[in-house]
């Protein structure tokens, strides 16, 4: 079976299910995408990595991983999504240490976590972006497959209004920065990748 390699396009969140993300993959050389729900936890984890401009100030679960990779000299090569069984995608994580390549079962949710912190590719193989993959609206002319409207709408079309998310609009810059600097603090990273946005159409 062939592999086909995956980017990460984004995370969306669902209002249908409480506490619930959307991670949307997309496919390199072609147009489908391939939504996977993930929880809270790890959607800030994946998040955090995708920004590198947000510091925790403590080690998450996934960067805690990486350093101890790293001091026993421990190489993630690569991830594989597998396999999918009843809308659960199951993944493998590829390693390498002096040489000798080990397997490892993964969530995928963790597995694309410690991916992003490695500089790792993420895989899956044809058969399964050809039975889960969608086309989202916009990004194809082709029709979508029945699965894809449903997927969409009950996974990752609804974000959070703009009625639902604090507005920053009518605070200054200095004010904003120390805002951004407390939420980090306190660890709310959704809050301060909002801030941060304020701040970023201000400069």
């Amino acid at each position: 079976m062939s592999l086909v390699r995956l980017n990460i396009k984004g995370i969306s969140y669902s209002q249908t299910q409480n506490g619930a993300y959307a991670l949307i993959l997309s496919e390199v050389d072609g147009q489908r995408k391939l939504p996977i729900v993930i929880g809270a936890f790890e959607a800030q984890s994946i998040a955090i990595a995708l920004e590198k401009e947000i510091k925790p100030p403590r080690p998450l679960t996934h960067d805690l991983f990486k350093n101890f990779a790293d001091r026993f000299d421990i190489q993630v090569k690569q991830v594989i999504i597998h396999k999918l069984v009843d809308g659960v995608f199951y993944s493998s994580i590829i390693c390498e240490r002096d040489k000798i390549e080990e397997i490892i079962d993964a969530r995928t949710s963790d597995a694309i976590a410690l991916a992003l912190r490695f500089k790792a590719p993420i895989f899956t193989y044809k058969n399964i972006l050809d039975k889960a993959g969608i086309f989202l609206k916009g990004t194809s002319q082709e029709e979508e497959t029945e699965e894809g409207p449903s997927l969409v709408e009950q996974l990752i079309a609804d974000e959070p209004s703009s009625a639902q998310s604090e507005d920053y609009t009518g605070y200054t810059l200095k004010e904003l920065n120390e805002m951004l600097d407390q939420a980090v603090g306190n660890e709310d990273y959704e809050k301060a990748a909002r801030i941060r946005d304020e701040i970023s159409k201000r400069s």
